[in-house]
């Protein structure tokens, strides 16, 4: 089927949250820190209230009430203290953006500097264990004797591996407009992943019961865990709103969003893995180190995919963070399982050749039974099967075992492989289905960020009622209808779809309204291991003159239960697989040691990919029956695809070249490195 909003969309008429038209509307630009650590001393805003349009200029010399506990992302204008560079200190209202923006320049701040410290290493004193990492899984785990089994292997690796900071850079920029009304109430239209979540969040910001908060996201365009909490634009746009009497603005400039809408941590990464002579693991271990803000404790689940993928007697994984003058990081599509499989992955092709194995083979050698870590039984897991038809597709046999040394010209042709995996999660939703004038209305606080998500909702409920999907209509994206879940975490379909699948059958025996709420149904699930699985092959050229990485082929094979719409899957597994590519050969936020804050922060320096930069793109999914999941036997697929990407890629470079790069991006100047 068609995609329900696709003719609002080509034709300009869906309404994005900076768009829509309230009277009487201001605006508010944000003054950021320009300092990485110290305090405030001073702000002046004389010149800026002189300025014409301005209303008010908001800062920490006077700060506006919020709650006490409001996150301290959030808590905006609450203290003098700076904790990185960018962070929002002040912000002009003004009746026109130009007017607003002009005034935000016009502020000027004195500050207090100290020594600040961005830069994370391995060996930092102030590294410590966290208690858990996201979401909530113990930040180490221990079975067996690694020692030993490292000692005992007739083949060992002990490779480090490092990604960097990398931004989520969706095509809407993040926006709010906010109106607070006579009574109170306070309505933001929010460029967010979840309205349910933005409206809980908001509210306790400001101290409000969530029922005196509206929060309106119908149309998000991309997020990819960016807008998956909220963000201080939101929190401004309100409070601005608030002194000033009347509705307020905000749209965060390219640059903005690089400081203050999230990022994924840098990794250092250290794997050890010992095998015996049949190719089967001894040993092991897997430690991340990561950093957090100051402000707010985040830390990744960058090793748990190690806990889930081979079998192995003795397995440590362990993570390791420490709190640097930066921004909090936060959610990126895949967080943890994508730079987390990187390195596994990488790992497990340098153990293949090490021992003189086949990387499928060594990876098939090393199938599980059950979970590693927990022991549970898998719902259903067919990671073999996508690697054995995967290699079928891509032509593996054929494949020449020995490093650098197949050539067209001045390039090396290389292929790699790497597994992939992201759990199968739902969380509990609520749904309302209705009859209207003899067609249905659905109704659910879901959020489409581009994925497509009213055209799936729409076909599960169409499918469930037994009736054409042109006679079911969804609303979505507004906190006012049925509670739901945040669209991230790969979960938002399987979570979504399980609510209104119960509404639907619950109407069929009502006649006129179906409700469900599925917290109870989630509580009683079977204990299972939950994971979609898939493999990804590349086949790569690299310039012996320049060094540049050309990518000939991408292939991804999936196991992710029903596929609910095969054409918006082929586009969720592609778009995944495309992010993975500009993982592995160009994303790359450097951090600037001297001054604090981030470099390369607009697109211009930010590369990602574009269709140039693969030549062939080809996603396929074995179909896979899991009922035990959810009403619908799906999992889902938003971040599987570019789990086991970079690491493919990454692979397919060694392959070609013989050079194995372990820090990304691959770039032309670590591929000819070792030349000179």
């Amino acid at each position: 089927m068609n995609r329900v909003e696709g003719r609002v969309k080509v034709t300009g008429l869906a309404t994005y949250a900076a768009e829509y038209p309230v009277e009487g509307v201001t605006y508010a630009y944000p003054v950021q820190s320009r300092i990485a650590k110290g305090r405030v001393t001073h702000v002046d805003v004389s010149r800026a209230l002189a300025m014409p349009g301005v209303l008010g200029v908001l800062s920490v010399e006077d700060p506006p009430e919020l709650a006490d506990d409001a996150d301290a992302e959030l808590a905006l204008f609450q203290s003098r203290d700076v904790a990185y560079r960018g962070q929002l200190i002040a912000a002009a209202v003004a009746g026109t953006y130009e007017e607003a923006r002009a005034a935000a320049d016009a502020v000027r701040v004195a500050y207090e500097p100290a020594d600040h410290d961005v830069g994370l290493r391995a060996d930092h004193p102030g590294l410590y264990r966290p208690e858990v990492v996201n979401p909530d899984y113990p930040a180490d785990t221990e079975q067996g004797d690694v020692e030993a089994g490292l000692a005992e292997a007739a083949t060992t690796i002990d490779v480090t591996y490092t990604t960097p900071v990398l931004h989520n850079n969706p095509m809407e920029p993040h926006a709010a407009l906010a109106v607070w009304a006579g009574d109170g109430r306070l309505l933001v239209y929010d460029s967010a992943q979840g309205a349910s979540i933005d409206q809980d969040t908001i509210a306790k910001t400001f101290g409000l019961p969530p029922n005196r908060v509206r929060v309106v996201s119908r149309h998000v365009g991309g997020g990819f865990g960016s807008k998956g909490t909220t963000r201080p634009h939101a929190v401004l746009a309100a409070l601005a709103a608030r002194a000033v009497g009347r509705p307020v603005k905000v749209a965060l400039t390219r640059q903005q969003m690089f400081d203050v809408t999230g990022y994924r941590t840098p990794t250092i990464q250290r794997l050890r893995l010992g095998a015996d002579a049949d190719g089967r693991l001894t040993a092991l271990e897997h430690v991340a180190y990561e950093q957090s803000s100051t402000l707010v404790e985040f830390a990744e689940q960058t090793a748990t995919p190690a806990r889930v993928m081979y079998a192995v007697p003795a397995l440590r994984t362990a993570h390791r963070l420490v709190r640097l003058d930066v921004a909090t990081p936060s959610w990126m599509r895949a967080p943890g399982e994508c730079p987390g499989m990187y390195a596994l992955e990488s790992a497990m092709d340098e153990l293949a050749y090490a021992a003189g194995l086949d990387p499928v083979e060594l990876r098939v050698r090393n199938e599980p039974e059950t979970e590693p870590e927990s022991g549970l039984p898998f719902s259903s897991r067919n990671l073999v099967a996508c690697l054995r038809e995967g290699a079928r597709r891509f032509g593996w046999d054929r494949r020449d075992p020995a490093p650098g040394v197949r050539r067209k010209g001045e390039w090396l042709v290389g292929t790699g492989v790497a597994a992939s995996t992201y759990p199968a999660r739902r969380m509990p939703s609520q749904a309302l289905a209705t009859v209207q004038d003899g067609d249905f209305l659905i109704q659910v606080a879901a959020t489409d960020i581009g994925t497509g998500a009213r055209t799936a909702l729409t076909r599960i409920a169409a499918e469930r009622l037994g009736v054409a999907p042109d006679r079911v209509h969804v609303e979505l994206g507004d906190s006012d209808l049925p509670a739901a879940p945040v669209a991230g975490g790969s979960m938002g379909t399987a979570s979504w779809g399980s609510a209104i699948v119960r509404a639907c059958e619950e109407l069929m025996k009502d006649g006129k309204e179906g409700r469900a709420d599925t917290t109870g149904e989630i509580a009683a699930d079977t204990r299972l291991a939950r994971h979609a699985f898939g493999a990804q092959f590349a086949e790569v050229r690299v310039s012996e003159v320049t060094g540049e990485v050309r990518v000939s082929r991408l292939l991804g094979v999936f196991a992710a239960g029903h596929i609910v719409d095969a054409e918006l899957a082929r586009s969720q597994f592609i778009g995944g697989m495309t992010m993975g590519l500009g993982m592995a050969l160009m994303e790359e936020t450097q951090t600037d040691e001297e001054f604090g804050g981030f470099l390369r922060r607009d697109l211009a320096q930010y590369h990602v990919p574009a269709c140039a930069d693969v030549e062939s793109i080809e996603a396929v999914w074995l179909e896979e029956q899991d009922e035990r999941l959810n009403p619908m036997g799906s999992k889902g697929i938003g971040e599987i695809g570019i789990v086991g990407t970079a690491a493919a890629i990454g692979n397919a470079v060694h392959h070609a070249t013989g050079h194995r790069v372990r820090d990304l991006p691959i770039t032309p100047a670590k591929i000819l490195m070792p030349r000179f």
